[in-house]
């Protein structure tokens, strides 16, 4: 009893004594008390779901029908119905009261409670969410059928649109009904249930099971003690941390704290962010390694007069290019915030890991495009003003014949490092434009592109950092002839340039074919990209 009247209170202020208790069972889903009220008679009450009491009263059948029915208007408003009985027995039956059998039998009908459990507000929003982002949502509860349809549809569970001709009758099921089904019955749906009411424990873990045989990765929330077998059987099972029982608390890899379904959503989205980010920082890196081993390989024709290979980036170009240029890069593509389609992306395959075919093909094509320009550079420099003059022991040092190799590799210094620039703003979408990296986010002048770019200021700097540091270091008097193997150009940086603008068309034309033909699913960003709600 609540309104301030709990069982102690009661006691205390009156002169009922406890006599004894049968606890509520998940499979009966009833519980009775019986107290000895200080005369000569103990009286008993019951409460329960309504099909586990209606069969302990006295009642009529007509009574009964018209107690079905008003348990049934109840439910369909949402509300938890439980139904109360009670009877008085003699003080001598005391020793019956100890059968449970005995105690709920034989009951006046005293009335019905509605109790309403109003789902949180930001449910509804997660529950949509996680619709778009391909997850499924399965509710599992011991309610009514007629509660669990109702408080399913008020949080968009389901709708009108969920039931068509073939899964009309298993969108919504009663738990019993499950449980007769055999596997095969169950693995034959076109889809599991929705909404699984009057649930016992073993009907959960059923469920579990039907999902595993799906290949599904199941995430099982739950608070009683009737939760605990499902949500160890569970790949994740979660607890809630205010109302949670300690059982399930002891069975669940996770605790709730708040409580909150919506948690869960917003831990899934940044889940999704740290994997978006992981593969964003392996592409650029991998980009960058799949150019200069493409560049290097094929370099090892190029030779000069004393036949030995002319390399076009010298070692320490390659140190840093690895390591100054593209680390600070990778630390700032893992910093990126969430996009606007991080939540409709379809789930990944757990066998795949991040090396989705997406980032592999990707990759592929950005690095070989990459490394082709490298190289094309080289040979514009060495073979279209130099004449093809490769001198001799210019992998050693400088002398008066590598004048021509050193200008070139510079350039390709250049032009890998300005590549590898432009490629961290490119990969922080794998199908958006660099120009219109977010539009609904990011408004103004060609797609919002410099609110887009300022918005990770640790990387955008780090690119700002890249791009000025390449002078100095192409410029510098001995640093460049002496340490990088390298001198100063003057008209070659028109070869930088134009490398420059064909990677970024090739890169956004990659990425327009993607969106225009739907690869790896890009049609649903452009769907965003459009206003649209993919």
């Amino acid at each position: 009893m609540r309104f301030g009247h709990g069982k102690p209170d009661i006691l205390d202020s009156s002169d009922m004594a406890f006599v004894a208790e049968h606890p509520f069972n998940s499979a009966i889903k009833r519980m009775s008390v019986a107290y000895q009220n200080g005369t000569d008679s103990i009286d008993v009450f019951l409460k329960g779901a309504g099909e586990s009491v209606l069969p302990m009263l006295t009642s009529s059948p007509a009574e009964k029908a018209e107690i079905e029915k008003r348990m049934q208007e109840m439910a369909r408003e949402g509300l938890r119905v439980l139904c109360i009985a009670t009877k008085s027995v003699p003080s001598t039956s005391k020793k019956d009261i100890e059968s449970r059998e005995w105690t709920e039998s034989n009951l006046d009908f005293l009335g019905l409670v509605g109790l309403y459990d109003p789902p949180r507000v930001e449910t509804a929003g997660a529950i949509e969410a996680c619709t778009k982002a391909g997850i499924s949502i399965h509710m599992l509860t011991g309610d009514h059928i007629d509660t669990a349809t109702a408080i399913a549809k008020e949080i968009g569970l389901i709708t009108d649109l969920s039931f068509t001709t073939s899964n009309a009758k298993t969108i919504v099921m009663q738990g019993g009904q499950f449980d007769k089904l055999s596997e095969d019955e169950i693995d034959a749906l076109d889809t599991l249930p929705l909404v699984l009411a009057r649930c016992s424990p073993a009907t959960k873990v059923r469920m579990v099971d039907a999902l595993h045989r799906r290949e599904g990765f199941c995430v099982m929330t739950g608070d009683g003690v009737n939760d605990a077998p499902a949500l160890k059987r569970a790949d994740v099972g979660i607890a809630m941390g205010l109302n949670g029982s300690d059982v399930a608390k002891d069975a669940a890899d996770m605790i709730l704290t708040n409580d909150d379904f919506a948690s869960i959503v917003k831990a899934v989205e940044e889940g999704r962010r740290l994997f978006a980010n992981i593969q964003k920082f392996l592409m650029h890196l991998l980009i960058s390694n799949i150019a200069q081993v493409l560049l290097l390989l094929i370099a090892l024709a190029f030779r000069d007069a004393s036949n030995a290979s002319v390399f076009p980036l010298s070692p320490l170009e390659i140190l840093w290019v690895n390591m100054i240029t593209s680390s600070f890069l990778a630390l700032g593509l893992g910093m990126e915030e969430k996009t606007s389609d991080i939540m409709l992306r379809p789930p990944h395959s757990l066998r795949i890991g991040v090396f989705t075919r997406e980032l592999i093909i990707d990759k592929m094509i950005y690095g070989t495009l990459m490394g082709s320009l490298c190289l094309a550079a080289f040979v514009i420099v060495i073979y279209g003003a130099g004449g093809g003059e490769l001198g001799h022991d210019c992998n050693e040092g400088y002398n008066a014949s590598c004048d021509v190799v050193f200008r070139a590799r510079a350039t390709v210094f250049a032009v890998l490092s300005f590549l590898i620039l432009v490629t961290a703003w490119e990969v922080k979408h794998f199908s958006r434009s660099l120009f219109a990296l977010d539009p609904h986010k990011f408004r103004g002048p060609l797609g919002g592109i410099t609110n887009a770019l300022w918005y990770n200021r640790f990387l955008f700097w780090a690119v700002v950092a890249g791009f000025a540091i390449t002078f100095p270091v192409i410029y510098l008097p001995v640093v460049n002839l002496v340490v990088f193997k390298h001198k100063g150009i003057t008209w070659e940086w028109g070869v930088v340039v134009g490398c420059l603008a064909v990677y970024v068309a090739g890169v956004e034309a990659w990425k327009a074919v993607k969106r225009r033909f739907g690869i790896f699913g890009s049609k649903r960003s452009s769907a965003v990209d459009a206003g649209g709600s993919a």
